[in-house]
């Protein structure tokens, strides 16, 4: 292991506790998972989220997994694939940067609405939703950007059940629907946006112009949970010890009594996998770390530190700082 440089002389920034490998270091031991390992479904009941270039697209999945339901984040090109791999209960589109009315912004999939499950539109979701179907989207008068209230409009609101008739939101758009999909209601307004909710007639289809997953709208979570469980129907069982059991398994199979090679760079997507593998194999898995001369301060002998002494991964650490800095 190399030893941290503490001169003056080094460009490395340092780095907090709370980098990638620590904060994934968790993930990695099996003991640290809250909850029993409930036995493996080949096909768990999904929530697929459609991805229209959203930045949120993540925190959408966060806030459905927070509701104890499994959910995967396909393209908005992705064929129909996941309806064959997982028992998908809900599909959400998600919010996007183009207007759904220009050439060549992204629509949703035909086998979306062939599948007869329910529907959410979030913003650019919502639009699409309405514009696929039928409706009038066009640009707004003026962009709404920020904190807004949201009035019900009506009783009758699967997706705002239990929640104020007035609840505080956070809008981020430019487009509005002026006219609904045949089959339609408005279900809330807002000042800017008369259709801020909308929802079709059958309770299967509904759009929200609004942003749930973000802090910044209290009451998000309790919106998505009522697509979740009061539309969608799911059971909220699924926890993440049933994710690392089904991947664990899964790596088994497909290893059988196989090695493995792992390319470590330290970051999330690889610290993930080179623990599910070390869980599944053993001692079968080796990982290789280079060390580029690129990273931050003292993270490279972290890397060692985790994975080799408080993992037992079997790691092949390759100083290769001089060779990468002189190619530069």
């Amino acid at each position: 292991m190399i030893e941290n440089p503490s001169d003056e002389s080094s460009n490395r920034v340092s780095t907090s506790d709370d980098i990638e490998v620590g904060t994934y270091l968790e993930i990695a031991q099996a003991d640290r998972i809250s909850g029993s390992k409930p036995p493996i479904d080949d096909r768990m009941k999904t929530i697929v989220i459609i991805d229209f270039g959203s930045q949120y697209s993540r925190l959408i999945a966060r806030r459905i997994r927070e509701a104890n339901t499994y959910c995967e984040i396909v393209a908005h090109d992705a064929g129909s694939e996941i309806l064959e791999n997982q028992d998908v209960i809900g599909v959400i589109f998600s919010g996007g940067p183009n207007s759904v009315y220009e050439e060549g912004a992204p629509m949703a999939p035909t086998w979306v609405y062939d599948s007869g499950v329910p529907i959410l539109g979030i913003c650019y979701g919502m639009q699409l939703l309405a514009h696929q179907l039928g409706g009038v989207v066009a640009r707004g008068t003026e962009r709404e950007y920020g904190h807004a209230v949201v009035h019900k409009d009506g009783s009758d609101n699967v997706l705002f059940e239990g929640l104020d008739n007035e609840a505080p939101v956070w809008m981020s758009h430019g487009d509005r629907i002026e006219e609904l999909p045949p089959g339609f209601r408005s279900m809330a307004y807002t000042e800017n946006s008369p259709l801020a909710v909308m929802g079709n007639e059958d309770g299967s289809y509904f759009g929200i112009q609004f942003h749930p997953e973000v802090v910044h709208t209290p009451q998000g979570a309790e919106i998505l949970k009522n697509f979740v469980f009061g539309v969608c129907k799911a059971p909220g069982d699924w926890t993440p010890a049933n994710f690392v059991s089904d991947a664990v398994e899964r790596i088994k199979e497909r290893v059988g009594d196989g090695k493995v090679i792992c390319a470590l760079s330290g970051g999330v997507d690889s610290t993930v996998a080179a623990a599910l593998i070390h869980r599944a194999i053993g001692d079968r898995l080796t990982c290789i770390f280079v060390d580029n001369g690129l990273m931050r301060k003292g993270e490279a002998e972290r890397v060692q530190n985790v994975f080799a002494s408080q993992l037992g991964v079997n790691l092949i650490f390759v100083d290769g700082t001089e060779r990468f800095l002189s190619a530069l």
